[in-house]
């Protein structure tokens, strides 16, 4: 193998929706289609996208329409909720540009997760030649913390997933995590230690994976930048102009090719709230 890297762009991003982004008719649909047609003209190599809820049988005619239009260079893998987990719930998809480096092997893994967890469709992962490239969709620990100990398992077992992909070979990861890491990762910390996202646990577990020998890269690139957030709460109208937000989606790297990172930034989807896409750049 080569020791010459290829500068990369990877974007993730949990769209809420594929299926609303592709042929919704509502102003959020049209926002939403506004951020796909933003992400197709960056023409990343790799492109994640979380929270597809796409049905088992993948994406229908229209839609596939719909993705060749806008990534015609492009092949696309994917894995959705399966019985006994609720149909239409989860999901990940991961396009990758046809000139980018060739793909080995697509996996769709099971860690041993709890409840219906591992065939919610949560994790994708592709390896080429030089890396493992992996999403995942992290479950959220729910109203009145009721899945907090079922998410915590979850935890341990995807941290113990990666470091096996990391034994082999460098790992990317990225994906909707769930989880705000530290107190400048959101914006009222002090009002939020008992809610999902925020809870002493879930933080905990989120720190045992980066001590399995992975970098936070956006922190590590901006160590004291604060009001820098992934994700504004839909049902608080004015939580995006406030930017009242969370960061909880990550680019997640192996230690020993943080210094390959050029760029790890949030994307701006302007007034459409939720998540926004987040964009790793490296040379790898």
């Amino acid at each position: 193998m080569s020791d010459t890297g290829v500068k990369m762009k990877f974007i993730s991003w949990n769209i809420d929706s594929l299926n609303a982004a592709l042929t919704g008719t509502s102003a959020r649909a049209q926002m939403s289609a506004a951020v796909l047609e933003k992400i197709a003209e960056m023409r990343p190599d790799y492109f994640a996208i979380q929270e597809t809820k796409l049905p088992e049988a993948g994406p229908n005619k229209k839609q596939m329409e719909v993705m060749e239009q806008l990534f015609r260079d492009y092949d696309y893998h994917y894995v959705s909720s399966r019985p006994p987990a609720r149909k239409g719930y989860a999901g990940v998809m991961v396009f990758v540009r046809r000139d980018s480096r060739p793909v080995l092997e697509v996996t769709k893994p099971s860690i041993g997760a709890p409840d219906t967890m591992d065939v919610e469709g949560r994790i994708l992962t592709i390896e080429t030649e030089r890396f493992f490239f992996t999403t995942v969709y992290t479950p959220n620990a729910g109203d009145g913390l009721r899945r907090l100990d079922d998410r915590q398992l979850w935890d341990a077992r995807y941290a113990d997933y990666l470091a096996e992909l990391d034994a082999k070979k460098p790992v990317i990861a990225c994906g909707d995590y769930n989880v705000a890491h530290e107190e400048i990762d959101l914006k009222n910390p002090a009002a939020n230690h008992m809610s999902a996202g925020f809870t002493d646990q879930e933080r905990e577990g989120f720190t045992r994976l980066l001590g399995c020998g992975f970098a936070d890269s956006f922190r590590r690139l901006h160590q004291d930048l604060s009001d820098a957030y992934s994700w504004w709460a839909q049902r608080v109208k004015s939580s995006k102009i406030n930017n009242s937000g969370w960061r909880i989606d990550y680019f997640l790297v192996s230690e020993r090719i943080l210094d390959k990172v050029f760029s790890s930034e949030m994307v701006d989807s302007g007034a459409r709230q939720d998540h926004c896409p987040i964009l790793l750049e490296i040379d790898i």
